[in-house]
């Protein structure tokens, strides 16, 4: 008889957690990001799974998914319902009896939600990493409030060796919680074929248009304080000022959706704004080598949101006290700063997130050992600032110069040579 892995059960009337669309999607995220070819796992799926769907369409014409199902009836009824999706899909997902049939993958997903004992749940993630490629990616769903016993010590333990993605899905009954956990290092090769990341916390406007979630929630605020104003004061108009403000504080935080150029030599900038200086120096605190720094002003028209200018993995991130002069100007050299390290197949590279007279608050979204694709959000600065982005200068070749323009992850402000 055909063994099936067991399913984890909670203790208790706890109301099991039920995946839709769009944390279904958030979940199948890290295969619709690996550019492939790639092989994916697909673990505790029925024929009806949002996340069955979300991941086949996530695949590409060479990749391939192999999908456990929850149990030997689900099997059946999912063996059928691959067979009428038609020959593109029958040819790319192989429906397997148990984890004992499956080759290890490239990016494994646990659909069902993680729960159960200590124990148990040591046990179920044991049993999938045995079943990850080298650099590959675990994908797994918990409750938003709380972590089953025995998964915080290994997500904590993994973020500290190769970093961990994290994705709060509150449009889910309940809310849910995902998390993207890597064992071993990325390949380079890996790397440069990863597409951006989804940022599931931000706010859809348009389709080309997002909302950061800070934005949203400052929006917030305003409307907040513009509703206790009129409570309080009824025949005063004072509560039209931070009504009015919702919109333009939102608008500061717009994160729109950029295609970066497809060119595995170009570097693109880390944001929007005007360049400031491009030049070669020196920096003790990044290596020994002579590096070439690319200035960029932002003002508070400008999208403050930061992308990666390369592809490459997080290796270091510190932030350096300062002040917090007008970031224009030559003292900005001693702002805050907050310093995220990347290690590619060029050499380091780094981007430096700085202050400026009212920017005084810096968001990096990037833990050690993360990936990040080329064009990808890692953070943002609040309210007008400048980011710096180092590059090995025996290796790169400035395309802007001081004066220009820039875009965020589009305009390439640098070669490899």
């Amino acid at each position: 008889m055909t063994q099936f892995p067991a399913r984890p059960v909670s203790g208790g009337s706890r109301r099991p957690i039920q995946l839709g669309p769009r944390a279904a999607r958030v979940l199948a995220a890290e295969l619709a990001r690996h550019g492939g070819p790639k092989t994916g796992l697909l673990v505790g799926v029925d024929a009806g799974s949002a996340v069955l769907a979300a991941a086949i369409e996530a695949l590409l014409p060479d990749d391939k998914l192999t999908v456990v199902a929850t149990d030997e009836t689900a099997a059946a009824a999912l063996g059928t319902h691959l067979a009428g999706q038609g020959r593109w899909v029958a040819d790319r997902v192989l429906v397997a009896g148990s984890l004992g049939d499956v080759e290890p993958a490239d990016v494994v997903i646990l659909a069902e939600p993680l729960s159960g004992t200590a124990e148990e749940t040591r046990a179920r993630l044991d049993e999938l990493v045995k079943l990850m490629n080298t650099g590959g990616v675990l994908s797994l769903v918990v409750p938003a409030t709380t972590l089953p016993s025995g998964a915080a010590d290994e997500i904590e333990r993994q973020a500290a060796l190769y970093g961990v993605g994290s994705d709060l899905v509150l449009r889910n009954v309940p809310p849910v919680r995902v998390h993207r956990l890597r064992y071993t290092a990325a390949d380079q090769a890996v790397v440069e074929r990863m597409l951006p990341a989804h940022r599931s916390s931000s706010v859809a406007v348009t389709r080309g248009m997002n909302i950061d979630s800070n934005g949203v929630a400052a929006a917030g605020i305003a409307l907040g304080l513009a509703a206790l104003t009129k409570a309080a004061r009824p025949k005063s108009k004072l509560w039209i000022v931070p009504a009015l403000a919702a919109a333009p504080v939102a608008a500061f935080f717009r994160d729109p959706q950029r295609d970066s150029p497809d060119d595995p030599k170009a570097v693109v900038a880390a944001s929007d704004g005007k360049v400031l200086a491009v030049e070669r120096l020196r920096d003790e605190r990044f290596g020994d080598g002579e590096f070439l720094r690319i200035a960029v002003f932002l003002s508070v028209l400008d999208v403050h949101v930061n992308r990666s200018p390369v592809a490459g993995r997080v290796v270091e991130h510190f932030v350096e006290d300062g002040g917090y002069a007008a970031a224009m100007k030559a003292a900005a050299e001693h702002n805050v700063a907050a310093y995220t390290v990347l290690d590619t197949a060029y050499g380091r590279v780094v981007v430096a997130q700085r202050t400026g007279l009212i920017a005084r608050r810096i968001v990096q979204r990037a833990p050690i050992g993360s990936v990040l694709a080329r064009g990808e959000r890692f953070g943002l600065i609040r309210f007008g600032s400048r980011t710096d982005v180092y590059l090995p200068a025996d290796r790169a070749t400035p395309e802007v110069a001081p004066g220009d323009r820039v875009v965020g992850g589009v305009t390439v402000i640098a070669r490899w040579s």
